[in-house]
């Protein structure tokens, strides 16, 4: 009420974090701290204190914990999120008047004043509470209470009363009768570790086969799960797997014209077999791809699906619900197009249809359907080109029921639209790390990735390749770029994922003038030699392992990046908030020459003595090396290996005085 405001004297502005005025959450993962700031301060200059509130949604009562001022009216409080799903959290302050008078009350003996009647008003303040407190705090209240009535020695009186016991059993109760709430409650969403920490290989099904020029099945998908594992990837992305259209099917390269034996665009969706529901009759049953989950979960990987929402002029949906798609004046669907770029074997749906409620409908039960069969990983085909209303939707019902469902966004597109994306509930995004090479372009980037407010809902995926994409520097690098690019993507980010046969076996043959690779698999079946001399297979294992041994290199947000006189070498540490784990990375990233510098190691920030040597192991090649103060000398031939990834040990003293490194 208007009577009640008047008298709350605290103002609350300024709360990080707040995502666009707190229409938008933030995100974490179960275990994870969400650490809030905020501007709190009032009139005059009586003590403020403040709590930091928070529960899971749906819960009736609040959790809270102190916040601590920093300076200049900033305070800050933290709390841990424990399960799956959302969480909200507020923030109360309110003039602490028994803090108030503590402070006064010090003030005035010091300035030599009589403090008898204040010491009466501070009795006062603690026989309010009396009533408020349990049993025992009860008890040892009153106790406070008699002491302070009966002490004559004044200078005894002011040590009691000033004395952390009283002032911490007073903080369990305070008075918050006038106390400001905040007049949002912000939402965090909470996921499960692997929203966060992630390894993704993408695989065509239909490539799977030991004998060239046959249709691979889910179940030669098997054959190959275990040596997927043993490389350390935990997600096997499949892309679509439903029946392919023949009307419009490209041919290879991309052609507009397709021969009869062309196997289509799997991104073609939609045939008289059926549409998003359905497999490819020739990839095997529905019951062969709930094995192929099944056999992947027993070596630890996650089968992770397609969801592109779009059709071939043949799917199911064209016949039955042409309300769904826009018609032309001559009779004819809108197909996709990129002017001058034409997808004739694709049709957009229409998000605009009158008859939008029942298209969304259907789509959340594709989500459904495939959630049926085990997926709980989904990588969503180009979310920008469909309606936000949908997205903020379709998430939210489906992780309502399934809070362990991830949802990645392949947006290629502007920034402000990828976030907006992930914004509305996108797990995980596709980033610009495909197209960053320079040291300067790395820095600014996951300085905007990883220390600004991005940070709060943007969780990025690195890609070095995808079947779309031949980046420049992989067609004309050789082998070496291959190796930096998986050595920066599996070490900047957290989650990272690579278009498979085709970066493994080093494949750089690209359609001339342009970032697509010649004779694309996404046109044609391949049948590929895993074995060829050259394959990255060994080290990507090896990288893939130094991620699952370091939690450092699991933990997205703790990078900084440091000094080294060499602008072909990037220099940069991750650690874990203990600094049990700490972990430099130098990349060299010119893949024809040898590179060469000094690095300036951050020894203070991480506690190390400037006059005591200290261990770094390079866990890619497993040399070892003993290191003094901040300067040290590296050198990286790229054709060896073009990184260190090197885990620090600091040197420390036991009581025998016997040096020793942890």
């Amino acid at each position: 009420m208007m009577a009640d405001r008047g008298r709350k004297r605290v103002v609350i502005e300024n709360v990080r974090p707040e995502i666009n005025g707190g229409f938008f959450p933030i995100k974490r993962v179960v275990g994870e701290k969400v650490i809030v700031t905020a501007d709190i301060f009032g009139d005059g200059h009586d003590s403020i204190s403040a709590r930091l509130l928070y529960k899971r949604q749906g819960d009736k009562g609040w959790q809270d914990v102190p916040m601590k001022f920093i300076e200049n009216d900033r305070w800050m409080g933290q709390f841990i999120v424990e399960e799956l799903g959302p969480y909200l959290y507020a923030i109360e302050g309110w003039v602490d008047q028994f803090r108030t008078w503590q402070k006064d009350l010090k003030k005035k003996f010091e300035a030599g004043q009589d403090i008898r009647v204040d010491v009466l008003v501070g009795i006062e303040h603690l026989e309010k509470s009396v009533k408020k407190t349990s049993k025992n705090d009860r008890k040892k209240l009153l106790e406070y209470i008699n002491i302070l009535r009966k002490e004559t020695d004044i200078e005894k009186t002011v040590t009691f009363i000033l004395g952390k016991e009283i002032g911490k059993l007073m903080d369990r109760y305070p008075d918050k009768g006038m106390a400001t709430r905040y007049e949002k409650e912000l939402v965090v969403v909470v996921d499960r570790d692997k929203a966060v920490f992630s390894t993704w290989y993408e695989l065509f099904p239909r490539s799977c086969p030991s004998r060239s020029g046959e249709h691979g099945t889910f179940r030669d998908c098997e054959t190959i799960i275990p040596e997927i594992a043993r490389m350390g990837f935990d997600v096997l992305y499949l892309p679509p797997i439903h029946p392919i259209g023949k009307t419009k099917r490209k041919g290879k390269n991309n052609l507009p014209q397709a021969d009869p034996a062309d196997v289509g665009s799997p991104w073609a969706i939609g045939s008289d077999e059926g549409g998003h529901k359905a497999v490819h009759p020739e990839l095997g049953t529905i019951e062969d791809f709930e094995r192929l989950v099944a056999k992947a979960g027993e070596h630890g990987i996650e089968v992770a699906v397609d969801l592109a929402f779009q059709c071939s002029p043949d799917h199911p949906y064209v016949k039955k619900h042409p309300e769904w798609f826009r018609w032309r004046p001559d009779g004819t669907v809108q197909y996709a197009e990129n002017p001058p770029k034409k997808y004739e074997d694709i049709f957009p749906l229409n998000f605009e249809t009158e008859h939008w409620p029942e298209l969304w409908e259907e789509l959340k039960s594709v989500v459904l359907c495939w959630i049926g069969k085990g997926v709980r990983i989904f990588r969503v085909d180009n979310p920008h080109t469909k309606a936000f209303p949908f997205w903020e939707w379709l998430i939210k019902e489906i992780k309502r029921d399934y809070p362990e469902v991830i949802f990645l966004a392949e947006a290629f597109t502007r920034p402000k639209v990828m976030y907006y994306l992930a914004k509305l509930g996108f797990t995980q995004s596709y980033t610009y790390f495909t197209w960053r090479n320079t040291k300067r372009e790395f820095m600014e980037y996951l300085t905007e990735l990883m220390k600004t407010e991005v940070r709060e809902y943007f969780r990025p995926n690195f890609w070095p390749n995808t079947p779309d994409i031949l980046p420049e520097q992989l067609q004309y690098g050789g082998r070496s770029a291959f190796t930096i690019r998986l050595a920066l993507a599996a070490t900047l980010s957290s989650s990272y994922g690579i278009y498979g046969p085709a970066f493994e076996l080093c494949v750089n043959d690209a359609v001339p003038g342009k970032e697509e690779y010649l004779h694309s698999e996404k046109y044609e079946l391949k049948h590929w030699d895993w074995d060829a001399p050259g394959n990255l297979r060994d080290f990507i294992a090896r990288v893939n392992r130094i991620r699952r041994e370091n939690p450092a290199l699991q933990i997205p947000w703790i990078l900084k990046f440091y000094e080294v006189d060499n602008d072909y070498l990037l220099f940069y540490a991750k650690a874990t908030e203990d600094f049990s784990n700490i972990i430099l990375v130098v990349v060299n990233l010119d893949p024809y020459h040898t590179q060469s510098g000094w690095l300036k190691v951050p020894i203070h920030e991480l506690g190390i003595d400037p006059d005591q040597p200290y261990l770094v192991h390079d866990l890619l090649s497993d040399d070892k090396y003993i290191w003094q103060g901040e300067r040290n000398y590296v050198e990286l031939n790229p054709h060896v290996l073009p990184a260190n990834i090197l885990r620090v040990r600091k040197r420390l003293k036991r009581e025998t005085d016997f040096d020793y490194f942890m």
